[in-house]
């Protein structure tokens, strides 16, 4: 890897996630590539979903960021190949999300074949992210974006976000 490269990659890997801010693109696992060719840096991300309303401000953070950082000729590339998964989320994003009041993502479904059509909601094991208690309980499938979901704690009853396994 060049010394551009790893810088291009270092600087796109610091811009955070324009609704979670305590996690960088990095973390969040949706940075998949940086590659400088002949001077111009091509950065390529993938949405958490296919319609995510943030991929419009992560493009323009990331080429704000790279510019700021000297690398005037960018272009950020979209892949939907493969489609991204809460599985990418780093150890340190995990982390922070928990520190920051959202309950991670557990393992994401195993899948094959078509995806089955359920109006039911998914059933999760996870725990409190403010008390650490697994008694918990959804209070709305859909949060205020579209990967998360809305619980509340049983046993310290404060509400919280969980990021959805994807």
């Amino acid at each position: 890897m060049s010394a551009a490269t790893r810088d291009a990659w270092r600087v796109a890997a610091s811009v955070t996630d324009p609704e979670m801010p305590m996690l960088t693109l990095h973390d969040l696992g949706v940075l998949r590539d940086v590659t400088v060719v002949d001077g111009r840096v091509i950065v390529t991300i993938t949405p958490t979903y296919s319609g995510c309303p943030a991929m419009a401000a992560m493009r323009d953070d990331l080429l704000h960021r790279l510019a700021d950082a000297g690398f005037e000729d960018a272009e950020v590339r979209v892949s939907l190949h493969p489609a991204w998964s809460s599985d990418w989320i780093t150890e340190r994003g995990r982390v922070a999300l928990a520190e920051h009041g959202l309950s991670p993502p557990g393992p994401a479904p195993a899948r094959s074949g078509p995806v089955p059509l359920t109006l039911l909601p998914r059933r999760r094991a996870l725990t409190c992210p403010r008390c650490g208690s697994s008694d918990t309980e959804l209070t709305s499938e859909f949060g205020p974006t579209a990967c998360k979901a809305l619980y509340r704690c049983a046993a310290c009853l404060e509400p919280f976000e969980h990021v959805k396994e994807i």
